[in-house]
């Protein structure tokens, strides 16, 4: 069990934590301090922007997971696989176990409870974008639109 005295003064673990974030998503913006916290509770593997581009670049074999909603996507996205938040758990077979797969947002907020619930599921491979399409387009690519 972790403490966490910024997230309602309670004490959760990372399934409970996973499960609060997607039951309460219109609580989104209210919550949005509490999710660098657990960012770094969990020690979860991050990504830059630079490091997506190299890896882009160099052709690496990785997977790259937008799960933002279906219009965020159409408005911009970096040609990952659309799975938004809320059907991570139902197509987490959609997500490869056998080659590193990096998860992106809007900001890597929501990405970042990507990870914490399918790593209930055993997943050990992931990365979260640090920054998500935001960092993206202010590093990396400023003409691409964004919301």
């Amino acid at each position: 069990m972790l403490q966490n005295s910024l997230a309602c003064g309670k004490s959760y673990n990372k399934r409970t934590w996973a499960l609060i974030v997607t039951k309460n998503r219109r609580n989104y913006l209210q919550w949005k301090k509490s999710y660098l916290w657990i960012i770094i509770l969990f020690n979860m593997n991050e990504i830059t922007v630079q490091e997506l581009k190299e890896k882009l670049d160099k052709g690496e074999d990785f997977q790259l997971i937008d799960v933002r909603e279906d219009f965020e996507y159409e408005t911009s996205n970096l040609g990952g696989q659309s799975i938004p938040l809320g059907g991570i758990l139902i197509e987490a077979d959609k997500i490869s176990k056998d080659k590193p797969v990096v998860v992106m947002c809007r900001s890597g907020k929501r990405s970042a409870a990507a990870i914490m619930q399918l790593e209930q599921q055993g997943y050990t491979n992931l990365s979260n974008l640090r920054g998500g399409i935001l960092a993206w387009a202010a590093e990396i690519d400023p003409e691409l639109s964004v919301y």
